[in-house]
């Protein structure tokens, strides 16, 4: 299992400029080699385009090339390379199904010409001699930065890499574990994602009271973020700036942190609970042109909840605790406690009806009237449409008053940059 511990590299660390400069550097050699690229397929097609061995010896002589360690360049040349492998892979992807594209696959482009691009700092440009201090000292750089994975011990390195945000960087050191063994048993949770409740949790354990994540902190950090940025930027009248920048990436800071957070509470619930299996609520392109209103669409594109499935699924390997994702269209219209069957996106009968609704914000009403949050509604359907038999014969009137969690702390205060 492959795991990532980060640092972030900021202005005014003693690496940053030198880190600026090879990542500058980066996107120079990203740039020729895509022009050769680009190309050889304009002007001789497809099966013009070069592998990455041929691109290597077209590129090992350049300026560009040469302004790296030799095992960076070669790292960047083989992301080229890549992306074309992938943009082709796409291309027959798009022919024989291209309903679930947006628009026809394009070729990679350039990148800004005062942008910057990552760097990828394999096993051998990585010295071996600092690692079994709690060290790394990564080729090129003269800066040993502190890791707490020590060579040879638990855990097994196998890159690092550099990658550019909008006022910093952040340095990803890969490493890998040993694959925790999943618990056996049937005691399955499930998760429903929302905007007010950023998580609804049920499970078919009995006794188990529904939690309720509170993803207020997160839509009011938002909304703050949305209102100020509008403000700088009709004061300045320009799209972006330093202090836009700064701005932005502390309000991700923010966010992400606050997902941390709700993540581990999360996951550290369900080890207690001896849950070994989590089912995880998610449609294709959810966020893609959703039309719940501007303000609501607002609120919930700007939630990441890709990245929380992400923190969610490898904490839970860690505790033994099997993530399943599960298509979840019509999750929130039939009613759990009638036993509504749920049909799958694009494949519903034409005389199926739920036999609930959902009578207000956050309040559903079953077919005898029974009232219970439609967040946990929700999630208990993703469970059963995951695993159908999860719940015996009277097993679905379970407790469904759920308890709401506000995390330790909300989320930090934001502070305009000035």
């Amino acid at each position: 299992m492959l795991l990532v511990e980060k640092r972030v590299i900021k202005d005014n660390h003693l690496a940053f400029k030198q880190i600026d400069e090879m990542c500058f550097a980066s996107k120079n050699l990203y740039n020729s080699a895509n022009f050769n690229m680009r190309q050889a397929f304009f002007y001789g097609g497809q099966s013009q385009v070069p592998k990455y061995e041929s691109l290597y010896h077209i590129m090992k002589d350049s300026e560009q090339y040469k302004a790296l360690p030799a095992k960076i360049s070669q790292q960047v040349l083989k992301l080229v390379a890549q992306n074309w492998t992938s943009y082709f892979a796409a291309l027959v992807e798009f022919k024989g199904n291209a309903y679930s594209f947006n628009c026809l696959p394009k070729p990679p482009k350039y990148l800004d010409k005062d942008g910057r691009f990552c760097l990828i700092f394999t096993e051998q440009a990585t010295s071996k001699k600092e690692m079994r201090q709690g060290l790394i000292k990564l080729s090129g750089i003269n800066y040993c930065f502190e890791t707490n994975i020590i060579l040879g011990k638990i855990n097994e390195y196998c890159q690092s890499r550099i990658i550019p945000k909008l006022d910093h960087y952040v340095l990803e050191i890969v490493y890998e574990v040993a694959d925790p063994q999943i618990r056996d048993g049937d005691s399955i949770a499930a998760i429903d994602f929302g905007v007010n409740n950023l998580m609804a949790i049920t499970s078919n354990v009995p006794g188990f009271q529904p939690v309720l994540i509170n993803g207020r902190p997160l839509k009011s950090a938002n909304q703050f973020y949305n209102s100020k940025r509008a403000l700088i930027q009709s004061l300045s009248k320009l799209r972006t700036s330093k202090r836009l920048r700064k701005f932005t990436t502390t309000r991700n800071h923010i966010v992400k942190d606050y997902l941390h957070r709700a993540s581990t509470y999360v996951i550290n619930l369900l080890a207690e609970l001896g849950a070994n299996k989590l089912v995880l609520g998610k449609n294709f392109g959810w966020k893609n042109g959703v039309n719940i209103g501007k303000r609501n669409n607002q609120n919930f594109v700007q939630i990441p909840h890709a990245q929380l499935i992400d923190m969610l699924t490898y904490k839970g390997a860690l505790k033994g605790i099997d993530v399943i994702i599960q298509e979840e269209s019509y999750t929130s219209k039939a009613s759990f406690l009638d036993n509504d069957s749920i049909p799958t996106y694009k494949s519903k009968p034409a005389e199926w009806k739920p036999s609930g609704k959902r009578v207000k914000r956050g309040l559903y009403v079953t077919k005898n009237g029974i009232a219970l949050n439609a967040d946990v509604n929700g999630s208990y359907n993703i469970l059963v449409k995951a695993f159908p038999k999860a719940f015996g014969i009277g097993d679905r009137e379970v407790l469904v008053t759920p308890r709401k969690i506000n995390l330790e702390g909300h989320a930090p205060k934001m502070v305009i940059p000035f």
